[in-house]
């Protein structure tokens, strides 16, 4: 299945001044398959290494650090060759043996015309045990979940993104979209249902099988709730029961998290560990609130205000145990649990482009909120998230209109309706939230 985050690793492959790549993300969101595509298309030499179990690949990498000592010992465990410029060798799993994540900065150092990538699960809260991680060695990429666009494009809807290419006309582009918006209201029903983990997309595109769809969602969540006891250490049952909690607290009208509904008297001190955790291991994202909207937005994030959510929409929906009629048939979906969904659909397609920055925003003493605000570089976007069909803005309209007239900010919506372009504010279609960087008006 075709993943955007392809076009990265071809940009890294390409820069002569690389260093060894770390590809972080939750388990099961196609690490190690886009890697090994990768790796056979794009190299003459590919060398994969699982370290999972894997006690000869502890003993090289627990002897020293002398790179060309380790490359010698792989090729000979391997069996294939491991040329500098022709190879990509792989280390899958590499949570497992924490010396292969130290021995990164001495790749970097002593060999880097090789091509490295490190990946595994749970990389942001693995246990190192007092093995330095290689800062300032390493490149990051963070992978997510499928986005709406890659879901479109593995069951056969290439021309519905092919809409939104560099080629199209912005005119024609939003003219086309608000034609084909029942088309792309019925996919993107389909997407909510099925979430972008590409093990259950994959078996939606082979078999079209709503059940074994949620069969797939229930496994990746049980596996999920297997690490943070595994892993999670004196702080697994505070975790276990955020991650538990997180389609409640989205259904309130009011979708910052609120302890108390875990535990009477909870405080934030009580479960920050716990929640961090599932934010390190991919699980989650949080998004916290400021009290004001200027550069750069991570100044005045707060904290102890902040909402969750959870990492794919197809993993909510089965998290509450949605049947497929609620969701695939009429639109009651994109409303239903008080906008729940639609406003976790919203933060993960924008959670999946990088480079933004994001919170929400709540005004003091008021029960005036924004749902999202971004930082675009140097640009601020005050949003609004409407999946009832009364889309009245009366909170991003006062934002843009008086409280922030004098900074000339534009609003954004995102509706089940299609373009629209007032002064003050541009509605986007649902469907569009992945192309946010091509729709954003310039400044």
């Amino acid at each position: 299945m075709k993943r955007s985050v392809y076009n990265q690793l071809i940009k890294w492959k390409d820069n002569g001044r690389r260093m060894p790549l770390m590809v972080y993300g939750a388990r099961q969101v196609g690490k190690t398959y886009i890697l090994k595509e990768f790796g056979r298309s794009e190299f003459r030499h590919f060398v994969y290494i699982n370290c999972y179990k894997n006690e000869e690949v502890r003993t090289i990498f627990e002897q020293d650090a002398n790179v060309e000592r380790i490359i010698l010992a792989l090729s000979a465990l391997s069996g294939e060759n491991i040329i500098p410029g022709e190879t990509l060798l792989f280390f899958d799993e590499v949570q497992e043996i924490p010396s292969v994540v130290a021995a990164l900065k001495y790749f970097c150092e002593d060999l880097p015309a090789l091509h490295v990538v490190a990946a595994g699960s749970l990389l942001g809260v693995m246990n190192l045990q007092n093995t330095s991680f290689p800062t300032g060695k390493v490149e990051i990429i963070h992978m997510y979940p499928m986005t709406f666009f890659e879901f479109l494009e593995a069951i056969g809807e290439n021309r519905m993104v092919d809409i939104f290419g560099d080629q199209m006309d912005s005119a024609m582009r939003e003219s086309l979209v608000n034609t084909l918006l029942p088309k792309y209201t019925e996919l993107l029903r389909r997407y909510y249902y099925v979430g972008g983990m590409p093990a259950v997309v994959k078996s939606f595109v082979e078999e079209q099988d709503l059940q074994k769809v949620r069969k797939i969602q229930s496994d990746i969540l049980a596996a999920y709730n297997a690490d943070i006891a595994k892993h999670a250490g004196g702080d697994a049952v505070k975790a276990t029961a955020v991650f538990q909690s997180i389609p409640a607290q989205l259904a309130k009208e009011n979708k910052k998290f609120i302890l108390k509904n875990l535990k009477s008297g909870a405080r934030l001190a009580e479960y920050e560990n716990a929640i961090q955790w599932l934010v390190d291991a991919g699980l989650v994202y949080r998004i916290n609130r400021v009290s004001k909207v200027q550069l750069p937005l991570k100044f005045y994030a707060q904290n102890e205000a902040f909402k969750l959510y959870l990492l794919d929409i197809g993993l909510l929906g089965a998290l509450v145990e949605a049947p497929a009629k609620s969701i695939l048939i009429g639109s009651n979906v994109f409303s239903e649990y008080k906008g729940a969904f639609t406003e976790n659909y919203v933060l993960t397609q924008m959670q999946a482009q990088s480079d933004l920055v994001i919170c929400y925003y709540s005004k003091e003493n008021s029960t005036m909120e924004l749902d999202f605000v971004v930082q675009m570089d140097h640009r601020l976007l005050p949003i609004e998230v409407k999946a009832e069909e009364n889309v009245k803005s009366k909170s991003l309209r006062q934002f843009v209109t008086i409280d922030a007239a004098d900074r000339e900010l534009h609003g954004y919506r995102f509706s089940m309706l299609g373009f629209a372009r007032q002064d003050w504010m541009t509605n986007i279609p649902l469907c569009a939230v992945d192309a946010l960087h091509k729709l954003v008006r310039p400044q």
